[in-house]
Order: structure tokens, then C-alpha cells, then sequence
């Protein structure tokens, strides 16, 4: 599918720029711990061990013998039916009867020695029949017969051989296999689903401080009260001042709210323990509680220490049905973690930081003060900011003394900390790749429109035809933002197909960092977001696909100015939606009813419709311009806004003023591009202009315009 997009800027969001966005002190208590392990090892006996072993040898020692004379004993038996037993008595082949409980010994006159096993004999038996002549048989008979006599400590033992002892060695068995796993950090009977899983991280294994952390000096600043806290907490003390339990890190992905959290742990120089939240839940009902308590009593040993929770709202999400309320497991869990917090002494120096980029799903009774005392926001850095974080990640990567950190930041807006630092990875690839040992500025540009837009998708060769058309869509994008004052320049233009799936974009920004747009300047995006499919209209008469992801984004700023802006005449200062997620898809939701609903659908395509109009008028008053910019960029395919801005000038007459792009530098610029009555130019850095599929060009006439007034530019 045919995709022709435009990056435009928006400081708050990536999504402008046509691409998602993008979304690391202890020897004392290693020492202390040490001695604490020794001391309980001392308290134990040291043979423990060694009298287990033998307790359990010699149980399984008697059992084997018990089992094996049993065997043995079972092996010179032999069972024969009652029938052959009184044919045993006719054939006087019987010495000896012995009438048992449940059965009857046979003593043979003769030992018939079998192969089985050599110099045994056999003792037949059979089951016992309550025979009334028998005993007067065996009298007759003249055999020897004898009586069982039942011996109750004989039962009691074969009872505890047969039965007791078994399930007592089993249980022997379990029970120190059970200890053994215990101790060695497994719970729930050596599962070790209730302990725990929480990594605890010493200063000389992370080795992070607030100087590996640049761009958020206003959360490093919270932060260093609580390290100050941990360092002397006897001067809050004496004043009255108590540690604050818990802090929450909030703020989008890849801001630094872990490797804050880390630096905490390495300034204050005590445990730390790190976990995320789903570490506490597992398939088995009540392990997150356990856990929790767990958690809670090992760091209660380490004390002071920090506990980090990263992703908090795994478990501590709202039990408001709302949120997904009704997961059993998940609040008891958040339960135990309430009860924790709350018991807990915090003169003892427990700080628990928990970081998440969902606030709004938090349980409240997590946010209340006594439990997580404060909310430091870890938001995307403004120009300083990134200008600092850049130099953090360069720190180790050689570069030019060319570069220049203010162009990439201001180039960067809405950029988070791993945007910038994948920037300069991919610059340093880059670099290699061509062969250079250091990184210069083109490299670090270059891994820009890499991150923004994804790599240049050569293998993609357009058709003249689809060229053109893409060519003209990005210069109606471009031209409209040259004719409005209000605008954020042009910096560059292209109609190379990027890995993304677009065929070209505009890309725009400001020169100085912004926090405020009018609504003059909202309404000038969404006329130059319309302006690509407007100028595919005016010069061919017809529309393509292309813009669809204009149309997106013109649809979702005009229904933002009139929902929660409050930029319509129609429904005035009235907040209609509301946003749910402000740190991840940054998705409204409509609060109104739903006939509001219609009428806000109804006035969003009014305000494109109008805004389209607009762009229609634009390009067609200023058509000759952009034949001859389209030209320039066909031949070209990507363009500086100096470039760009240098012919419109030249076009229209106007002088030109002091050099401001920023992309001015990496670029070759024509000096001079002169355009010819038909059509043609030259430049002294453009090669013979393809101009066969410009001939019928402008021969298309818009539907709005009438027929005198297309004889009139024909005559002209």
C-alpha cells in the first residue's frame, strides 16, 4: 500500500514526527552481613550433619535387612492347596502341623532339597479351613500338631516394621531435603515460590550515581533529600523530621526512572533491593503475600536499605472494578504490601522508591501519604536536557570536534533518554560502517532520520509516475508551511522510501524550544497536513492513498482542539474527553453523551473541510512555485530547508534572510538554481532535469474553479 507521510513537530509527542517513539556504596554491610551469617553458623552444632547421615544409614540399614531376611525367609515357603494337604495326611508324607491364625504349617517327612536354592527345604502351608475332623485326623494319623499362641508385642512390631517405619524414614527424608532448599533461598516446601525473588545490588556492582543520570535535575533534586536522609538522619531527627516512607517515579518509558532509582542506591550507599512487580505473583494462590513478607523481613535485616519496585502497577493497580478489579490473588497481594508499609518503622531506614508509567491505575490507598509520600515525575527532557544526556552516552564514544549537541537537541524535541542514546549508537555504527574513527555530526543527523524514520529503503525503486505524485504530496506539505508565518520551518524534505513503509516526509521544527501553540498554529498543521492530498488534487485532478496517515493525524488534532482545548465556537471552554494513559498511547477518552459525540464528529470534518479549502487556495495561488520546487526535489529527492527556501524566495522575489537551519551545515547547497519559461532550471549541483512526464503538467483544472477562470491561466 501506497503510504506518503509528514513529520511535523509536536514537542510533547513523537507521533509528529511520523514515527513511534522510542521508546541502568556497600562494603560495610557485605562485612556486617558476613559477621551476622557467622555468628548464627557458630550457634549450630557443628556435627549436625554427620548425625543426620547416620540416623538416616543406619534406618535404612535395618530396612534393608528387615526386607532382605523376609526374602529369604519367604523364599523356603510354598503353597499348596487344602486338598493336597489331606492327600499329604492319606499318604502319611506329613511330621508336623502347625494350626496358625490364618493359616496352616506343613512340615514334610521328608527335606525335598530344591534348585531354586541349594540345602533349603521347604515348609509347605495352606489357607486355614475351619475342619472339625481334622484335629481327630492328625491324631489317628499319629502326626505332631501344635496351636498358634497370638503374641501382641510380635503384631506391634511387624505393625511399626511393616507400616510406621517406612512412612517415618519417607518423612525423615522430606524433611531434610525440605531444610536443605530452605536455606538456601527456596520456601513452600523447597519450591521456593515463596521467597523472595528480589535482587539486592552492592555500589561496586552497580557503580551508578546522579552523575550517570543527566536531563532530570528537578527529580534528582527530590531525590538528594532522601540520600541526605539515609547519610545523616540525626539531623532530621533533632528538628522532628521523619523519612518519608516511599516515593513513586512516574513519567513515559525510557526517561531514567530505573536508573534514578539505582543512582539513589548508589549515593546513599546502602542495600538495595530490585524488583519488579510482577516478580511477587505466581500460578500458586497467596505466594505474592508471602513474598511481600518476605521482602519486608529481609530488608528489615539490611536496614537502611531501598526497596525498588519498577512497574508497581503489576500489583497495585486499583481494586475499582474499573481497572480490573477482582483478581483475588493481586489484592491480597496489595494488601499484605499496604499492611507492610504500614508497620514498618521508618526510623529504621526503610525507603521503598516504585516506579510505573500508569499512575492513573494506582490504588489510592498505595498513593496516601504515610505510603508513597511523594510523586517526582521523570518526564522527557527539554533542549538542556538532551544536551546533557548526549554528552553522558558520547562520554565513551570518540567524536568530532565538529559536533555540535545544540543542533541534535533542538532536532530532538520530545525525544527520552534511550532516544538519544540509541542517537549516538547509531551514529557510532554508522561511523564505522564508513570507515571513520570518530563520530561526526553528519553521522549523528543520519542516526536521527535512522530513529525517526528507519533506514532508506533502497531496494523500493518508484515508479516516474508514483515519484512525482510523492514529490508534489511533500511539497504541498512543505509549501503551505513557507507561505505561513505562524509555522515551524522546513528543515528537510524527502521522497525516498524509509523502512517506516513511507515514500517521503517532511520533517519541521522549531528553532528554539517551544511549550505553548496558539491556535493560529494548530490551524496551520492541519491545513499542511491536508496539503499533501490537496496537492495531489489541484495538479492531477485525482487523489491517491497516500495520505491516510495525514488524514489520521489531521483527525485526531482537530477532534484534540475541539475536546480538550476548547478551540470551537460550538461547544466553547468544555473539557469533552478526558486522557487515560498520559505517559504511554496518550488515548482520550469522550466524556459526554453520545448525541454530543455526533455533533463533535460533525464539527471535527467541518473544521478539516474548511482547513482543506484552505489548502486547495494556497496551492493553487502559488502553483508556479511548486511546479518548480517539485521539479527540483524529483531530481534531488531529498532537500535541505535552506534548499527549499532558496527557490521559494527566489520564486516569489523575496530577499533572503540570515542563515538559521539547522540542517544547513550537512548538506551541499545550490548556490544558484535558475528556472527557465518552460519549466527547466540548473544549479551547479543538479544533473539534466527528467522533464518528459512534466509536459501535461498544469493541464488539470480543479473543480472549484471555473471555466473562464482555467482559460485565463491558459491565456497567461
Amino acid at each position: 500500500m501506497l503510504k506518503i507521510s509528514t513529520v511535523s513537530y509536536q514537542e510533547k509527542s513523537m507521533d509528529n514526527y511520523n514515527n513511534n517513539g522510542y521508546d541502568n556504596g556497600y562494603n560495610n554491610n557485605d562485612n556486617r552481613n558476613n559477621n551476622r551469617n557467622n555468628n548464627n553458623n557458630n550457634k549450630k552444632p557443628k556435627n549436625v550433619n554427620l548425625i543426620i547421615f547416620i540416623i538416616i544409614a543406619a534406618v535404612v540399614t535395618f530396612i534393608g535387612l528387615t526386607l532382605l531376611s523376609n526374602m529369604f525367609r519367604n523364599a523356603t515357603y510354598k503353597e499348596i492347596s487344602y486338598d493336597q494337604f489331606m492327600q499329604m495326611i492319606d499318604e502319611d508324607k506329613v511330621k508336623k502341623v502347625a494350626l496358625e491364625q490364618d493359616r496352616i504349617l506343613i512340615t514334610p517327612v521328608e527335606e525335598e532339597k530344591q534348585s531354586g536354592i541349594a540345602g533349603v527345604s521347604y515348609t509347605y502351608y495352606t489357607g486355614y479351613v475351619n475342619d472339625d475332623t481334622l484335629v481327630p485326623l492328625l491324631k489317628r494319623k499319629g502326626i505332631e500338631f501344635e496351636g498358634y499362641i497370638p503374641d501382641s508385642s510380635s503384631s506391634i512390631v511387624e505393625f511399626l516394621l511393616a507400616y510406621v517405619l517406612p512412612f517415618l524414614f519417607i518423612y525423615i527424608i522430606f524433611a531434610f531435603v525440605y531444610r536443605r532448599i530452605a536455606k538456601n533461598g527456596g520456601m513452600m516446601g523447597g519450591m521456593g515460590v515463596g521467597k523472595s525473588n528480589a535482587k539486592v545490588y552492592v555500589q561496586k556492582k552497580t557503580g551508578v550515581t546522579f552523575k550517570d543520570v543527566a536531563g532530570q535535575d528537578e527529580a534528582k533534586e527530590s531525590l538528594t533529600e532522601i540520600v541526605d536522609f539515609l547519610h545523616y538522619p540525626e539531623k532530621y531527627a533533632k528538628i522532628g523530621a521523619k523519612l518519608p516512607k516511599g516515593a513513586l517515579l512516574v513519567g513515559p518509558p525510557g526517561t531514567g526512572k530505573t536508573l534514578l532509582a539505582k543512582a539513589v542506591a548508589g549515593e546513599a550507599d546502602v542495600p538495595f533491593f530490585s524488583l519488579a512487580g510482577s516478580d511477587f505473583v505466581e500460578m500458586f494462590v497467596g505466594v505474592g503475600a508471602s513474598r511481600v513478607r518476605d521482602l519486608f523481613k529481609e530488608a528489615t535485616k539490611q536496614a537502611p536499605c531501598i526497596i525498588f519496585i519498577d512497574e508497581i502497577d503489576a500489583i497495585g493497580k486499583s481494586r475499582d472494578s474499573k481497572y480490573g478489579g477482582g483478581n483475588d490473588e493481586r489484592e491480597q497481594t496489595l494488601n499484605q504490601l499496604l499492611a507492610e508499609m504500614d508497620g514498618f518503622d521508618s526510623s529504621k531506614g526503610i525507603f521503598i522508591l516504585a516506579a510505573t508509567n500508569r499512575p492513573e491505575v494506582l490504588d489510592k490507598a498505595l498513593l496516601r501519604p504515610g505510603r508513597l509520600d511523594r510523586r517526582i515525575t521523570v518526564d522527557r527532557p527539554d533542549k538542556k536536557g538532551r544536551i546533557e544526556t548526549l554528552k553522558v552516552h558520547s562520554k565513551d564514544v570518540l567524536m568530532d570536534d565538529t559536533v555540535d549537541f545544540d543542533e541534535i537537541a533542538m532536532a530532538t524535541s520530545g525525544l527520552v533518554g534511550s532516544d538519544l542514546a540509541n542517537i549516538i549508537n547509531e551514529a557510532a555504527i554508522a561511523a564505522v560502517k564508513n570507515g571513520r574513527n570518530v563520530v561526526t555530526q553528519k553521522d549523528l543527523l543520519g542516526a536521527f532520520d535512522t530513529v525517526v524514520a528507519g533506514k532508506e529503503k533502497k531496494e523500493r525503486v518508484l515508479s516516474k509516475k508514483e515519484k512525482q505524485v510523492v514529490a508534489y504530496h511533500e511539497i504541498g506539505h512543505a509549501l503551505i508551511r513557507a507561505i505561513k508565518n505562524n509555522s515551524d520551518p522546513v528543515q528537510k524534505i524527502t521522497i525516498i522510501p524509509h523502512t517506516n513503509g513511507s515514500l517521503g516526509y517532511v520533517l519541521n521544527f522549531p528553532e528554539e524550544e517551544k511549550h505553548l501553540e496558539t491556535k493560529d498554529e494548530l490551524m496551520t498543521d492541519l491545513i499542511s497536513l491536508v496539503g499533501g492530498r490537496a496537492a495531489e488534487e489541484v495538479v492531477f485532478g485525482s487523489v491517491t492513498n497516500g495520505a491516510y496517515d495525514d488524514i489520521k493525524k489531521a483527525t485526531n488534532l482537530a477532534k484534540t482542539m475541539i475536546t480538550r482545548y476548547g478551540m470551537s465556537d460550538r461547544f466553547g471552554l468544555v473539557a469533552l474527553s478526558t486522557v487515560e494513559d498520559e505517559y504511554l498511547s496518550g488515548r482520550a477518552s469522550m466524556n459526554c453523551a453520545q448525541a454530543t459525540e455526533a455533533e463533535v464528529d460533525d464539527e471535527v470534518k467541518k473544521l478539516i473541510a474548511s482547513c482543506y479549502e484552505e489548502a486547495k487556495q494556497i496551492i493553487r495561488e502559488n502553483r508556479e512555485v511548486m511546479d518548480q520546487l517539485a521539479r527540483y526535489l524529483y531530481d534531488h529527492e531529498t532537500i535541505t530547508g535552506k534548499e527549499f527556501m532558496k527557490i521559494f524566495r527566489e520564486a516569489k522575489g523575496i530577499p533572503e534572510p540570515v542563515d538559521t537551519s539547522l540542517f544547513s551545515t550537512s548538506e551541499k547547497v545550490a548556490e544558484s538554481v535558475t528556472f527557465n519559461e518552460d519549466g527547466s532550471y540548473s544549479s551547479t549541483v543538479s544533473g539534466e532535469p527528467e522533464s518528459d512526464i512534466w509536459k501535461n503538467i498544469g493541464s488539470h483544472s480543479d473543480d472549484n474553479e471555473s471555466d473562464d477562470t482555467a482559460k485565463e491561466k491558459e491565456d497567461d
